[in-house]
């Protein structure tokens, strides 16, 4: 059943939503393993590839055909949340903001139509799994690795060995912002400044004059807000944060501004 997102004070715009109205949960706190990537599409490529190679490798350590097809199973799942259902969700936040914005400001006649979500369909391999399957692929990995017959090669294959790097301080990791209008449009630079492979997005929040609300959750350095200027010089201003695995991260970036209108 489509969630209808009318109901605008069960929404924040500074967290992920969810295919329900949120609630007050406390999150269960998973241990990080070093071979798994921090940037979410690089944990889809991970997962993808421990699904299709766990199979070739499971009869020589010992791995049953029950834990081996659960594994895989897990890895499925996640791929689909990770790589359809959650971009499905920031894209429909996007054409909520926007909503919400037409109904505070907008013009023409009539009702406005609210977004609905409506999830992906799951691919015919896919089926919807307990929570906590990355905690049981890592399990397998650690029954793996205590295996006789585990072998470095086995280990690089399957990408349960990590590759040996200091990763920056997250909590005080910072990022860089510039604005700059270009034609009718905001220019926004930004950059990972040489953390992308421990960071998965970053977020950019805007002040149009009524405090600050979000803008994006950006995965590529360099947005373009293309909000129509208005018609009496306003001051638009401008910060950022990174962000890991839909948290917030590190320190607020300088702030930026720029007079449009």
């Amino acid at each position: 059943m489509p969630w209808d997102s009318g109901n605008w004070d069960s929404l924040s715009w500074d967290t992920e939503p969810t295919t329900s109205p949120p609630t007050s949960t406390k999150k269960t706190p998973m241990t990080r393993q070093a071979y798994y990537p921090v940037r979410v599409a690089d944990q889809i490529l991970w997962l993808e590839n421990f699904r299709n190679k766990l199979s070739g490798h499971a009869p020589t350590l010992g791995i049953s055909e029950t834990k081996r097809d659960a594994a895989i199973a897990d890895a499925r799942w996640l791929v689909y949340t990770l790589g359809s259902w959650l971009p499905a969700v920031r894209d429909w936040q996007k054409a909520c903001t926007a909503a919400a914005e037409q109904a505070q400001s907008g013009t023409g006649t009539g009702p406005l139509g609210l977004p609905l979500f409506v999830p992906p369909a799951l691919p015919a391999s896919v089926v919807a799994r307990a929570p906590g399957a990355l905690n049981r692929i890592f399990d397998t990995i650690a029954e793996i690795k205590a295996s006789d017959t585990f072998t470095d090669a086995i280990g690089i294959d399957l990408g349960a060995i990590g590759a040996s790097k200091t990763p920056p301080d997250l909590a005080t990791i910072q990022p860089t912002i510039k604005a700059k209008i270009i034609g009718n449009k905001v220019e926004l630079d930004w950059a990972w400044n040489g953390n992308s492979a421990y960071l998965d997005q970053c977020e950019i929040q805007v002040d149009r004059g009524q405090g600050y609300q979000l803008l994006t959750f950006d995965t590529t350095p360099g947005y373009t807000d293309s909000t129509p200027f208005p018609t009496a010089p306003t001051k638009w201003k401008y910060r950022a944060i990174y962000r890991v695995e839909d948290q917030q991260v590190g320190q607020w970036s300088a702030e930026v501004s720029v007079t449009v209108g």
